[in-house]
């Protein structure tokens, strides 16, 4: 019996040293997201955790976590450069004050289709990875927003129905735009837009009718109107420290799993318009489209300034973005 047991053994032994080094312990990783679970983000989250489980033979858990329960977008992305989280996937937009290079994709009326979002990326990515780095982050994946409109309770289709609105943007840009054109915005994180206008604290809010949507704006806001300001990004990221703590064979997996999920996220937007309409209409709400050339002209106007200072803000590089991507358009 004793030499049986030890032959098992050391079977046993054998058996685990050939077991490849990826599989050797699991590493459960946190990932973070502002947004709610059916918002195109956090889909992409969650096929990215499952592409992730697969890839690496479950050797790599990836525990994703929805609706700001770490933290919303600024603050995620502060905590995963300071290894308090190890994964996270933050709206672009809210991410300024690290680098005004985080605004690029949601200038106002530069890119405002998912093909042109596309462009714009391939130009700026060596960028955003560079700055990204400098705050201890490797960029795994890029998610596409639909393009931004305005949720109201009414059509916000004329110069006057912004006179006075108190709307939430999502970055300093979307104030500079909105203040020029008499309304009184104010930058918001997504996490906190609703409940302020829901209490009438607010009384419209730019966004996508896919962040809308995920958040049943519809409850409170009867009307969107197709703006197509912006077709912004987020940026799924993983922390240095938790890369680290990755073997090779569960690096690779990861980053596999990463590409894969950035290709589904563009495939993904192509239809997402007509869906999120479907359903917005579906829940009674109004959708204008086919605004007047007058109103495109003054929301144009009070857009460029504001694309000026950026390029004033980001110097030389982002001049070069804007230069490279005119010539991919």
């Amino acid at each position: 019996m004793r030499t049986a047991l030890r032959f098992t053994g050391a079977l046993l032994v054998a058996f685990t040293a050939a077991l490849p080094a990826a599989w050797a312990d699991t590493v459960t990783l946190r990932m973070g997201n502002e947004y709610p679970a059916n918002s195109i983000t956090a889909e992409g989250d969650a096929f990215f955790a499952e592409k992730v489980k697969e890839l690496t033979g479950g050797a790599v858990v990836i525990e994703t976590q929805f609706d700001a329960k770490l933290g919303k977008s600024a603050d995620l992305f502060a905590a995963v450069g300071r290894g308090e989280v190890d994964l996270a996937d933050p709206f672009a937009g809210s991410l300024d004050k690290a680098d005004p290079l985080f605004l690029l994709s949601s200038l106002p009326f530069v890119a405002v289709t998912p093909a042109q979002s596309k462009a714009l990326l391939d130009a700026a990515r060596p960028e955003y990875e560079r700055a990204l780095a400098a705050h201890n982050q490797k960029l795994l994946y890029v998610t596409p927003w639909p393009p931004s409109g305005i949720w109201a309770k009414k059509p916000v289709d004329t110069a006057d129905a912004l006179k006075g609105l108190r709307i939430r943007t999502y970055d300093k840009t979307g104030e500079d735009v909105f203040a020029r054109l008499g309304a009184v915005p104010a930058s918001i994180s997504f996490a906190d837009a609703q409940a302020k206008l829901a209490n009438g604290e607010m009384d419209a809010a730019l966004t996508s009718g896919d962040g809308g949507a995920g958040r049943k704006l519809w409850d409170v806001l009867t009307n969107f109107t197709e703006l197509n300001y912006a077709a912004p990004l987020s940026f799924a990221t993983i922390g240095t420290a938790a890369w680290d703590k990755l073997t090779d064979d569960q690096r690779k997996g990861v980053l596999e799993a990463a590409a894969a999920t950035e290709q589904r996220q563009w495939q993904v937007v192509q239809d997402r318009v007509a869906k999120n309409y479907e359903a917005m209409r579906g829940h009674g709400m109004t959708i204008t489209t086919g605004l007047s050339e007058s109103f495109v002209a003054a929301l144009r106007a009070a857009a460029k300034p504001a694309v000026e200072a950026w390029t004033a803000r980001t110097g030389e590089r982002g001049g070069r973005i804007l230069a490279e991507y005119e010539g991919r358009k």
